[in-house]
């Protein structure tokens, strides 16, 4: 593939207006925050998106398929203090705590799915009970109590950079990466797609819509519980609060990154980029000193004006499929 062939995809990717977006806003907090570009305000944002960026493809899977996940924080907490009690209470090594880890977002994930598929209760409500199901499991078993004694090995290995770039920051990277081949490239991944799309057609085609949508709640427990572990090494510390805040940025960056709601389409690049506008938009306004708080407001106006251009450009698309079929 020739240079020219690269640069004509990435013009016309659908994701490039955002792209172009993200990087004006890099170049205007260098100019306005001389204090955006040092070293250290870098690494931080950096490891921040190293969690926002797993969850967010978390929530992404489980929108393919025309659902949503209400409990990716919580199936992400859980699996924070267990991993963190695991390690601080019983002495348990890291490698065997993180598979440990998984395994309990991989059965968190299949539950909520199973539920869906077998009760035929929407997915909202579901995962809505399980939220506050998983958040009961937490507070119970750490009575609000944070585990702080985390195994020096795990974060040393989270804080360790090559200048600027944290090493952890090939979590997301492999996590997008891994998630994109499963989406695009396996069968089980586009019947995932197909299902979002149009149900009746994927299950006329023989597609099983049940396992569709419990592979992809797996896949979503599977990536929350992975951002869970991450977020413990972040802070060195397993607190019950993890994943409480997840909500609203989980659905921001797939939307804003030009997912569809109602399912069938979803951008994993897209995803990553609005990753990098939030923690962007987080951080400006950190350095503006401007309260916090207001990162809550400025990502719902991104998600509402993300889904009325998505509204628009589907609407857009049907008037000129339609005006082809009457002129042929």
């Amino acid at each position: 593939m020739t240079w020219s062939h690269v640069s004509r995809y990435l013009i016309r990717a659908e994701w490039a207006p955002l792209a172009g977006i993200t990087l004006f806003s890099i170049v205007a907090l260098s100019l306005i925050a001389p204090a955006f570009l040092t070293e250290y305000n870098l690494f931080v944002m950096l490891r921040i998106l190293s969690v926002t960026s797993v969850f967010a493809l978390a929530q992404m899977v489980v929108i393919a398929v025309g659902q949503m996940n209400l409990a990716v924080g919580a199936i992400g907490g859980l699996v924070a203090i267990l991993f963190g009690g695991m390690m601080e209470v019983y002495g348990v090594p890291v490698p065997l705590a993180m598979l440990i880890g998984a395994a309990v977002g991989i059965l968190t994930g299949w539950l909520n799915g199973a539920i869906i598929a077998y009760s035929g209760i929407n997915g909202f409500v579901v995962t809505l009970a399980m939220l506050s199901v998983y958040t009961g499991l937490n507070y119970g078993i750490t009575e609000s109590i944070p585990f702080y004694n985390m195994p020096q090995v795990l974060l040393d290995t989270y804080d360790g950079k090559i200048g600027p770039v944290p090493n952890i920051l090939v979590i997301p990277l492999v996590a997008a990466a891994l998630v994109g081949l499963f989406l695009f490239r396996t069968r089980a991944g586009r019947y995932i797609l197909a299902t979002g799309g149009n149900p009746s057609a994927a299950a006329l085609s023989g597609i099983s819509i049940r396992r569709s949508v419990i592979l992809a709640h797996t896949v979503s427990g599977a990536l929350a519980g992975f951002a869970g572990m991450v977020a413990v090494a972040r802070l060195g510390t397993a607190e019950p609060t993890i994943g409480v805040d997840w909500l609203l940025p989980s659905f921001a960056a797939p939307v804003i990154g030009g997912a569809i709601l109602s399912g069938g389409r979803v951008s994993v690049i897209g995803t990553m980029v609005a990753v990098v506008l939030i923690v962007l938009l987080e951080n400006g306004l950190l350095l503006a000193r401007t309260d916090p708080y207001y990162v809550q407001f400025f990502l719902g106006v991104l998600i509402l004006a993300a889904v009325m251009f998505n509204r628009w450009r589907a609407v857009s698309a049907e008037k000129v499929t339609a005006a082809r079929e009457n002129a042929s």
